[in-house]
């Protein structure tokens, strides 16, 4: 007999499923556990750097180990008189947000695991033995770290395909179609926390170079583009190198500070972008300028290419 669709793609679900917590063991239980032993006794690296290493790994090893596998593991017993999993996977979805916290730091992990690669000699050996043993397959601490990140994606996949398959009368429809829901929620949930920080994290940069005057710093600001420009001086024929930020509320018109201390920039004007007009000059001495006129004053900018005009103008 063959098996229904939806069937084949459930067991899948609880293979990966088992092959991820195996996964997860490893990194919770053998890389993390053994790394925190050595920095506990010893000089081999700090404790803090290997707790942020890893994240919150733990609470999603044990979630998935002692909730999420059980449950589909029972599910696929009983699948002959109950077939149905959408039930388990709207409880798993919500728990999915744990792992924003985890993808938000991946980048930065894998930075601290190179860094104090190079740091200390003895954390580099620690982790190359663990990498030799057999559970490891061959492959690195960093790529076995990268399955979490690519586990709420896998999910979304195979329920999309199971949901697909499912028989319109089945009774895991109306639950299957609700946990994709979820799922499709939480992924995009996690993307947009890490594209968010993200964009906080430029911001404050941005802030930063420019010496964090106060009514400049605004969390909801969006920076659109920044670069140096020359400022043509129609007076004495002459251009002078100035720096432009453009966000989407204002334009900062500023002076690199020859001595740097604390910020690079100094902000010289600042143009409202509301009833802002810009405009292409053509204008023989000086190539790819453009006036920008805004309430406060209009100025003469030349751009270093038509690339770069172009730009700057859209």
């Amino acid at each position: 007999i063959q098996e229904p669709e939806e069937k084949k793609i459930a067991l899948e679900l609880l293979e990966t499923e088992q092959a991820y917590v195996n996964r997860l063991h490893l990194l919770d239980q053998v890389f993390y556990t053994e790394l925190m032993k050595e920095a506990k006794t010893g000089k081999m690296v700090p404790e803090e750097v290997v707790k942020m290493i890893f994240s919150n790994i733990s609470s999603i090893y044990q979630f998935h180990s002692e909730f999420f596998l059980p449950e589909l593991q029972k599910r696929m017993e009983d699948w002959n008189c109950n077939p149905r999993i959408g039930d388990v996977i709207q409880k798993l979805a919500p728990f999915l947000k744990m792992y924003g916290e985890y993808v938000k730091n991946f980048d930065k992990a894998v930075e601290l695991i190179t860094a104090w690669s190079e740091k200390s000699p003895p954390f580099q050996e620690l982790i190359a033995d663990i990498q030799k043993r057999k559970v490891c397959a061959n492959l690195t601490l960093q790529h076995h770290m990268l399955e979490p990140v690519q586990r709420i994606p896998r999910y979304e996949l195979l329920l999309k395909d199971y949901v697909r398959k499912l028989p319109p009368e089945s009774p895991d429809r109306g639950d299957a179609e609700k946990a994709l829901e979820m799922i499709f929620m939480v992924a995009n949930h996690s993307n947009a926390a890490i594209a968010e920080m993200e964009r906080l994290q430029n911001l404050w940069g941005v802030y930063q170079r420019l010496g964090l005057e106060d009514d400049i710093v605004d969390p909801s600001n969006q920076l659109i583009k920044e670069g140096p420009i020359q400022k043509v001086s129609t007076r004495n024929n002459s251009t002078s190198e100035k720096y432009l930020f453009l966000f989407n509320n204002m334009l900062l018109y500023c002076v690199p500070k020859v001595i740097q201390v604390g910020a690079e920039f100094q902000v010289h004007l600042r143009m409202d972008v509301d009833g802002m007009k810009v405009r292409e000059l053509n204008d023989a001495q000086f190539p790819h300028t453009f006036l920008v006129s805004g309430k406060q004053r209009t100025l003469q900018l030349q751009a270093r290419s038509g690339e770069e005009l172009d730009a700057w103008i859209k």
